[in-house]
């Protein structure tokens, strides 16, 4: 048989990261990797008696289709812990947040459409965008955000001008830093006088260590933007639920693109995730998850501070301190590709993500992802051991004239 692939399917790769995940399964292998939340944080009891509750007291319609804009009261719980009025008509409840991102792909982008993206930004982001063949524009982006100037600069006009920018104000994926208030009230004002449509996507905002991030940008303009969220991060990814606000005038077009789609999330997901949240369980919850992420983030940049200590001479590696979130950020010395020191870094038990799969254009080799909130302490310390030692086995691979002096 003779199968023509549509267009569209050649531009689909397999996830950059799903394919280094393949690679931690090799016995004994310590994963910076895979931003996946700590097990431990799951609230397996929580949704062992929700789960007995949902089957007694409404199991048949639990377990019965139901409505694509997601379960009523859970709709209703989204709404009420936003930062800015939300009428919880405006909610759609999605297969996780990734979905969130594919309907908006698939009602907003024409083959050539112009898209604005952070520099770096999410990998699967990207994924979603990419089958859609759009021209994907990297806007300049620094440790505060967006580039505003260069945002302005890349709007286009016409047919050429943007459909959207998407960005990830906290803790973003992959380098965990976080837009400032500032550069928020900029951006925000900006967009708005440019008639740029915004996509907030906001997983990690609950993450945070010591302060709260400044207000969503779509709390700021919520006519002129999309909001995603997602109950993976706060209860657990397997429920494959996530959540986004939109404006009227779009909502419909965004609930006919999910019935094509999947009809609707799993409503016994749906159920069980409300009857848990009731109540005020994450108030409490997800103290619990910052302090312990937090936790590990230290343990990591002690362990950084350790095996690279400042001033070194040979294979220093720099980074970030994030406030928040599931990553962190570093670079390797001048000459070197975190690509090429993956392999090294496997060799001695270690696995990390290397920075190249999340910029749109105009990479920087020598970054890479780290990812703490997995590991326990110990596998941190090991970890980071292990990968200063690769790069120490990396770079005596490399001609003395590729290295810093």
């Amino acid at each position: 048989m003779n199968w023509t692939l549509a267009r569209r399917a050649e531009k689909m790769n397999p996830s950059f990261i799903r394919e280094i995940l393949k690679v931690t399964e090799k016995p004994g292998i310590i994963s910076f990797a895979g931003g996946l939340p700590s097990p431990k944080t799951f609230p397996i009891a929580e949704f062992a008696a929700a789960c007995d509750k949902v089957l007694r007291d409404d199991g048949q319609a639990a377990l019965q289709y139901a409505a694509s804009e997601g379960y009523g009261p859970l709709r209703e719980m989204v709404a009420a812990n936003l930062p800015w009025k939300v009428d919880p008509a405006q909610v759609l409840i999605t297969t996780g947040s990734q979905q969130g991102l594919d309907l908006v792909a698939k009602i907003l982008i024409d083959t050539g459409s112009r898209i604005l993206v952070e520099t770096p930004t999410y990998l699967g982001a990207l994924q979603a965008f990419t089958p859609m063949e759009p021209e994907v524009v990297s806007v300049a982006s620094d440790d505060d955000g967006v580039d505003v100037d260069d945002l302005t600069a890349k709007v286009g006009s016409g047919s050429a001008r943007a459909r959207f920018l998407y960005v990830l104000p906290n803790f973003q994926n992959p380098t965990g830093r976080t837009m400032t208030e500032a550069r928020r009230a900029a951006l925000s004002t900006a967009a708005a006088t440019a008639g740029l449509p915004l996509l907030e996507d906001n997983p990690y905002g609950e993450l945070w260590f010591d302060t709260p991030p400044p207000l969503p940008l779509t709390a700021r303009n919520p006519d002129g933007g999309v909001y995603l969220g997602s109950f993976s991060k706060v209860l657990a990814p397997g429920l494959r639920l996530g959540f986004m606000v939109a404006p009227k005038a779009l909502y419909p077009k965004l609930l006919q693109a999910k019935q094509a789609a999947d009809l609707h999330s799993p409503s016994f997901n749906q159920r069980m995730a409300a009857e848990v949240m009731k109540g005020g369980f994450l108030d409490r919850h997800v103290p619990m998850i910052r302090a312990l992420y937090k936790s590990q983030r230290d343990a990591m940049l002690q362990a950084l501070a350790h095996e690279f200590p400042a001033g070194a001479a040979d294979a220093t590696l720099t980074w970030n301190i994030p406030a928040g979130g599931m990553f962190l950020w570093a670079r390797l010395p001048k000459g070197m590709s975190a690509v090429d020191l993956l392999p090294f870094a496997v060799d001695k038990n270690v696995a990390f993500v290397p920075g190249t799969p999340f910029y749109a254009s105009g990479d920087d080799p020598r970054t890479l992802r780290l990812s703490f909130v997995t590991p326990s302490v110990d596998e941190i310390h090991r970890g980071i051991a292990s990968l200063a030692a690769a790069i120490q086995t990396y770079a005596a691979t490399l001609p003395r004239e590729a290295l810093p002096a």
